[in-house]
């Protein structure tokens, strides 16, 4: 009884050895998604600015202007609920004392306008962008806030890609998988360990900021069987 019970535990312990060596041997892969969309929201924040010596003058020229551009921009089709009015900032060039000729500017105030347009017609803010130079010819000095970017191409879209692009990363890995345990005379069993990467999103290139790349990288632990 005793001998029997000696062989029963030792069974049971080269089983689980067994058990335990074929659990370590695994492939560790990463699977790709990408998608190419184009970015569904568009936010140009715009700055107006102007000059003048009379601070009087200079308030009743930016409400008139902040009335042109707005009006501008309803002209273009826009909604209203599309255009923002932000804040306006006033300096004092001549009081700032670290410019060196602080005294010699011909305008005393310098003001900045702001004026925020944030729409899901692309094309349309385009188009305006392009015809934004009529305001010129009325004295309008606009410009973008953001110089290096003048307008934010943003895609919103993700929680809708997400499901489909994890399958196709997941589908990727074990076609990487399966492709190893050939090479090892192996077959892909089950999934270990995965681990989901980061979701990014980034221009396609620096000319056409508008359309997005998406991007996702798997790390997937399979098991392998012989």
């Amino acid at each position: 009884m005793f001998s029997a019970s000696i062989i029963l535990a030792g069974y049971f312990i080269g089983n689980m050895h067994k058990t335990g060596k074929k659990y370590d041997r695994f492939v560790q892969v990463k699977g790709l998604s990408e998608r190419e969309v184009n970015a569904d929201l568009a936010v140009w924040p715009i700055n107006i600015t102007l000059t003048a010596n009379d601070l009087n003058s200079l308030k009743i020229n930016i409400e008139k202007q902040n009335d042109e551009v707005y009006d501008f921009f309803i002209d273009q089709g826009f909604e209203k609920a599309e255009l923002t009015k932000g804040s306006t900032n006033i300096s004092d060039v001549r009081a700032d004392m670290y410019n060196a000729n602080y005294r010699n500017n011909e305008f005393r105030y310098l003001a900045k306008s702001e004026f925020t347009v944030r729409t899901n017609d692309i094309t349309r803010l385009q188009k305006a962008l392009a015809e934004s130079l009529e305001l010129m010819s009325k004295g309008i000095l606009l410009g973008s806030k953001n110089t290096w970017r003048p307008i934010e191409y943003i895609f919103t879209g993700l929680n809708d890609l997400k499901p489909s692009m994890i399958e196709e990363a997941t589908k990727n890995a074990r076609e990487v998988a399966e492709k190893f345990a050939r090479d090892s005379d192996s077959r892909v069993g089950e999934i270990r360990i995965a681990r989901q990467g980061l979701f990014t999103i980034n221009d396609r290139d620096e000319n056409t900021p508008q359309i997005k790349i998406v991007r996702v990288v798997s790390t997937i632990d399979f098991q392998l069987e012989d």
